[in-house]
């Protein structure tokens, strides 16, 4: 087998049928729940949640022609990325709105797209981000989450094993959603003009309130489609 063949074998989709059963997705379900419900674990797996929001900035700064030039993760699960740019405009809100949302958005894309089979190639995607993401980091607590989370991708990526990728990205699906409106209930009652609402509020003409009710918005559509796999999955 040569490297193309290698590397083509664990990008494709699953051609068979990788659908969760009813007790397995109860299972991940109940594990994801833990995670997010126990505070010391919590504390941990936020780290995985504001690693999503801060490169929801980076890739969106990117895709509005932005500079991403570097992120920080913080002991106190707090996190903070840089993309350079114009001061004001379309793009800086666009890139500067995109963090608070990204969880709940990646968190529906992984639940949604892991049920058809496509968990392989999100998987890929997915590692190809944390390695362009990698050479940005500007903390050392910011190099080890990142190094454990490309190591544990990685491996996901290179041992494929379809039942099992589809169990990890529905679970950790579910770990962003949560942790997305945990990070929302946060924010709303940040005050400070330094939040990311409170930017947006003073880049635009639109209230705080608005920019809040929209990362709700967001979280609730994604909340819909989550539940509805799953609703699906054990009927």
């Amino acid at each position: 087998m040569t490297w193309f063949e290698a590397v083509r074998d664990r990008v494709v989709p699953a051609t068979g049928d990788v659908a969760l059963t009813a007790p397995r997705l109860l299972v991940v379900l109940g594990v994801a729940l833990v995670l997010v419900a126990v505070e010391p674990l919590w504390r941990v797996v936020r780290l995985a949640v504001t690693l999503v929001h801060e490169l929801g900035h980076a890739v969106v700064g990117v895709l509005v022609g932005r500079q991403f030039t570097g992120f920080v993760l913080r002991g106190d699960m707090s996190g903070h990325a840089v993309t350079r740019g114009p001061v004001r405009g379309p793009g800086r809100v666009a890139s500067t709105w995109s963090g608070y949302p990204m969880p709940a958005l990646l968190g529906a894309v992984l639940v949604w797209t892991a049920g058809l089979g496509w968990a392989a190639p999100v998987i890929t995607a997915g590692l190809a981000v944390l390695l362009f993401a990698l050479v940005r980091v500007r903390s050392a607590l910011t190099v080890v989450v990142m190094v454990v989370s490309i190591a544990a991708s990685a491996a996901l990526w290179w041992w494929r094993d379809d039942a099992l990728q589809t169990q990890v990205l529905v679970g950790f699906g579910v770990v962003l959603l949560v942790g997305a409106w945990r990070h929302l209930s946060a924010v709303l009652r940040d005050r400070s003009r330094g939040s990311d609402p409170g930017v947006l509020a003073s880049l635009t003409p639109l209230p705080r309130f608005a920019w809040n009710l929209s990362f709700a918005i967001v979280c609730a559509l994604s909340t819909w489609v989550v539940g509805a796999e799953v609703v699906a999955t054990l009927r």
